[in-house]
């Protein structure tokens, strides 16, 4: 009996349960593989390592990979390797990030460089990093190194721009649109794309895996940006308006400041980037969300890339993996309500 027709049998909560219970098999060999390679004989870096690895991350962007690879069926197993690296990266990024936002939490916990400090957080997320690019190199697949080789680079630029942009009053909707393509949708679109093409998917498989996956990073990241002022503490593993704490410029804040008056831009820009910031502020900049539905607007611009990403799942054959990512789509977003 397949993965697919004992969940099908077995239904479970969500979506990402489901999608779970049909990539278990490959899930448990990508889950292996992540906690052999990030060990080390310098034994802060798998201590480090496997505090943030095994913290309650879902693994979507691993999962993805797998399923995109299950799709097409006609693989050799290179799918693992990627997974796992796809993994690694990300996990990398969240180690930078938080040294660079000065972050106190990840999921749920106090965030690695409150442990172990920023030192050691850097250089533990350039070794995942290392790790990732020898698990590529390790399947001889030069053009699938090549996508998430790119990918990194593209997620290093994001992350740039969004410092470059940190507190500055004049950020656009399209500077926000590119950030968050660049530092969240682009490892989306690659995990999937390198599944499909180590799942066999033909040139237009792969590109409209590609396209799925980059549309679900940017629906993700709106939510998460707009759960950031809306949703519970706890939601995302931190506190509500850290983004407005860290000087973020998410497009709640930037449709705000575009629209409100000269007060309500005031109460704005005197909380944004300010640490210290009481909940009183951060409840007052919230009210002026409200009172101009940015955090409804951009729910909205994340339901329009929902509905992209599952367009583009249309071009291919029907199956109940493709349903399945389908339904992962609809509860990435509906996360938010």
């Amino acid at each position: 009996m397949s993965a697919l027709t004992q969940m099908k049998e077995a239904p479970v909560a969500t979506p990402i349960d489901r999608l779970l219970t049909a990539t278990g098999e490959d899930m448990a060999k990508v889950n292996a593989l992540i906690l052999s390679r990030a060990d080390s004989h310098v034994e802060m870096v798998p201590e480090l390592a496997r505090y943030l690895i095994e913290s309650g991350g879902k693994r979507l962007r691993p999962m993805l990979t797998v399923a995109a690879a299950q799709l097409f069926g006609k693989g050799t197993g290179t799918a693992i390797n990627f997974a796992a690296a796809v993994e690694f990266m990300h996990n990398a990024t969240l180690l930078h990030d938080d040294v660079v936002d000065e972050s106190d939490m990840r999921r749920g916990k106090p965030a690695a460089r409150m442990v172990w400090g920023n030192k050691a957080s850097i250089l533990v997320g350039d070794f995942l990093l290392g790790q990732a690019f020898m698990m590529m190199v390790e399947t001889g697949d030069i053009a699938s190194l090549g996508v998430l080789s790119a990918a990194s680079a593209v997620m290093a630029e994001g992350e740039v721009f969004q410092l470059a942009k940190t507190g500055d009053l004049t950020t656009t909707p399209a500077d926000y649109a590119e950030v968050i393509r660049a530092k969240t949708a682009v490892l989306f679109e690659a995990a999937c794309k390198v599944g499909a093409m180590s799942g066999g998917a033909d040139e237009a498989g792969a590109l409209a895996l590609a396209r799925y996956g980059l549309e679900l990073g940017n629906a993700f990241q709106l939510v998460d940006d707009s759960l950031d002022y809306g949703g519970q503490s706890g939601t995302l593993g931190k506190n509500t308006g850290d983004d407005l704490r860290e000087g973020k410029m998410t497009l709640p804040v930037i449709l705000a400041l575009a629209e409100g008056s000269a007060d309500e831009r005031e109460i704005i820009s005197s909380a944004l980037g300010d640490a210290e910031a009481s909940d009183e502020q951060v409840a007052a900049v919230v009210a002026i969300m409200e009172r101009h539905k940015t955090l409804e607007r951009t729910l909205d611009q994340a339901h329009a890339h929902a509905r992209a990403a599952q367009q583009a799942l249309d071009a291919l054959p029907a199956s109940e993996m493709r349903s399945l990512l389908n339904d992962v789509v609809e509860f990435s977003v509906l996360r938010a309500y």
